[in-house]
Order: structure tokens, then sequence, then C-alpha cells
């Protein structure tokens, strides 16, 4: 295998429960449900779902939420924009970490 992410294995993904099917239909369901309109639109919940692919960094989930964004209309200037967001949350959630080496250091100063 060339690459450790084959764009390909997407299509291979309603495999992974074969052998407990009742488990990939209760998620199917349960995921269409969450993803239908509600109080958030479908785009909306879409770039939420690509948000969250960029931050657990899922090549699958990004391709695939790039794709329904596209189809969504969402456009590729929307898209970078969610990435940046993405990235200063990711960015601010591991700086705040930083309070933790300050309390540490703190407890062990002499």
């Amino acid at each position: 295998m060339a690459h450790y992410f084959e764009s390909n294995d997407l299509n291979k993904f309603s495999t992974i429960n074969e052998e407990v099917p009742e488990y990939w239909d209760a998620f199917l369901g349960y995921y269409g449900k969450v993803f239908e309109e509600g109080s958030l639109t479908t785009r909306e919940k879409t770039l939420i779902g690509l948000a969250v692919a960029m931050a657990e960094k899922c090549p699958y989930c990004i391709d695939q939420y790039t794709q329904n964004c596209l189809n969504l209309g969402i456009t590729e200037e929307q898209m970078t924009e969610v990435m940046h967001v993405t990235s200063a949350m990711k960015a601010g959630a591991n700086l705040v970490q930083g309070v933790q080496i300050k309390n540490i250091v703190k407890k062990l100063e002499f």
C-alpha cells in the first residue's frame, strides 16, 4: 500500500459492521436523523461536520464532508473559513492547557 489513506477505502465504510448489521443500521438511523433539518439547517450541520472532521484529523471525513459541502453549494472560501475557525479553536484549547504547566510549577516551587 503506497499510502495509509486510500480515498477508495471510504467506499468500504459500510463493510465495517458486516458481522453485526444491527449496529450499522442503528448508526445509520442515528446519523441520518442528526443531519436532518432541525433548529440548524443541513448546510450548517455539514459545516460543523467539516470542522469536526478537521479537528479529528480524519482524512476520510474531510474528503466526504468537503464533497458534501460542495454539493450543498458551500464555497471553498467558506470551507477555508471553517478551517481557520477549527485551527483557532484547536490552538486555543491547546494553549489553555498551559495553565496545567503553571499549576504544576507553582505546586512544585520551593
